[in-house]
């Protein structure tokens, strides 16, 4: 079992640069916590990062989808699968040509898709703690 502790916002860039290296090869990473657990502030530091233009990044809820390009210019994609009451709903977006595209993609609300995700998808938990810290923690 991995653990990133995460003790406030000023502890988020080091979070996401420790996630990064973990990260290794793997591209694709759902995200699974509560309301307001702090999965697109997550993904933000993770795009600031990567070099993606902070200005860029914003919670892709009705979008469902957003691409962003890193700051070597490689796209990456933000999803939010919260709104999506039936599966037919991500096969319209073409969700497998984005999970296929060899592309990081970082994924919030993924139990609404649970049975189209990858066996290789990295299930990452986000946990609030009782003094407002989180901790993420995925198994290899």
């Amino acid at each position: 079992m991995h653990e990133i502790h995460i003790k406030d916002l000023n502890d988020l860039d080091r979070a996401a640069g420790e996630f990064l290296e973990a990260l290794g090869d793997r591209k694709l990473v759902a995200f699974y916590a509560p309301m307001a657990a702090g999965k697109t502030t997550f993904t933000t530091a993770i795009c600031k990062r990567l070099g993606v233009n902070e200005d860029a990044v914003s919670s892709p809820t009705f979008a469902i989808v957003n691409e962003y390009r890193t700051g070597s210019g490689e796209p990456m994609y933000h999803f939010d699968f919260y709104r999506i009451e039936r599966l037919e709903e991500a096969f319209d977006i073409g969700l497998y040509d984005y999970l296929d595209s060899g592309c990081l993609c970082l994924m919030e609300w993924p139990e609404n898709i649970e049975e189209l995700l990858p066996e290789e998808t990295l299930k990452v938990r986000i946990t609030v703690n009782p003094d407002g810290s989180r901790t993420l923690a995925w198994e290899d």
